[in-house]
């Protein structure tokens, strides 16, 4: 079996609820208008709306023994997501994380990391690397031991012929560890951070400027800036791209549908704006429903809100 790409990361259950107002301890019980349980995780999210886009999609990662675990590997596969790798922990529970939302549009994301403390490169098999076209790997500072080996695993996958990309999510740390993230730079074709990833890991203050300096390490950098569209960085040639007016509803899991975008334009041969274009529009059409993939837009639909011409 051959795919398009190779996922490696996170997947466990969200539970959504909001709008939230503020938070009464005390044994207090509030109510609010929505609660939802959906498939979470970055790389979950992420390769979901791959399959959406029309590519082969085989995920790796771990998840615990659990009705959780069953939860997600359900979802995956409902998507399209070949799970047949997704390695089962014997001993510890499948993450859990509750997302508060609000009337504008922020969240509080509250992670029980569970066996994502286990993950590690002996969860990606060596004949996935071999056998795919793409790899794309998430949470970043989730998994710290898979992050040690994962300069290895992208190498193995370039020697292979596949391309590779990153999309490190937030450090709960707030380290930003940069001897840990430094060699995996070096084997990324594509950074893929939000605007404030992209600020705290240059030390930059604007996105521009986070962006050039994230690129000297080598990667193409496709900085997510919500609203104002996005922003591609590759070598000395500087790119932005608008983001789709839509009437959201729920930004969860909107930056893991624009890397699925950029990732399945690139592996269609789009050039970088291109590329860019149809990820601000699976990006900003997956905020259309409550939940990370409920909304994930097919190529069709993506490309049909887009001003692109030429090949499809």
């Amino acid at each position: 079996m051959t795919y398009d790409l190779v996922v490696i990361g996170d997947v466990n259950p969200d539970v959504v609820v909001g709008p939230v107002t503020g938070l009464a301890f005390g044994q207090r019980e509030q109510l609010v208008d929505h609660g939802r349980l959906v498939l979470g995780g970055s790389a979950a999210i992420m390769a979901c709306g791959a399959a959406r886009l029309g590519l082969r999609v085989a995920f790796a990662g771990r998840v615990g023994d659990d009705a959780a675990g069953v939860f997600v590997r359900g979802e995956l596969a409902e998507r399209g997501v070949d799970v047949s790798r997704l390695t089962v922990d014997p001993g510890l529970p499948t993450p859990l994380t509750t997302i508060l939302t609000t009337a504008d549009g922020d969240r509080a994301v509250l992670t029980a990391p569970g066996c994502l403390t286990a993950t590690g490169p002996w969860d990606v098999p060596a004949d996935l690397l071999a056998a795919t076209r793409h790899v794309h790997a998430a949470s970043f500072f989730l998994m710290p031991r898979l992050a040690e080996g994962l300069a290895a695993l992208f190498d193995r996958a370039r020697a292979h012929g596949a391309t590779t990309s990153l999309d490190t999510n937030d450090d709960p740390a707030t380290r930003w560890d940069h001897a840990l993230l430094d060699p995996v730079l070096k084997a990324t074709d594509v950074l893929l951070p939000n605007a404030a990833e992209a600020l705290a890991l240059s030390g930059e203050s604007r996105v521009a400027d986070a962006a050039l300096a994230l690129a000297r390490y080598g990667p193409t950098v496709v900085v997510k800036d919500g609203a104002r569209g996005a922003h591609a960085q590759h070598g000395d040639e500087a790119l932005r791209a608008a983001a789709v007016p839509v009437e959201p509803l729920d930004a969860v899991g909107a930056g893991d549908s624009f890397d699925a975008g950029f990732v399945a334009a690139r592996l269609r041969g789009l050039d970088l704006r291109a590329s860019l274009a149809m990820a601000a529009a699976c990006g900003s059409l997956s905020t259309r429903a409550h939940g990370g993939t409920a909304a994930q837009p097919t190529w069709d639909e993506a490309w049909a809100v887009t001003d692109l011409k030429g090949t499809r």
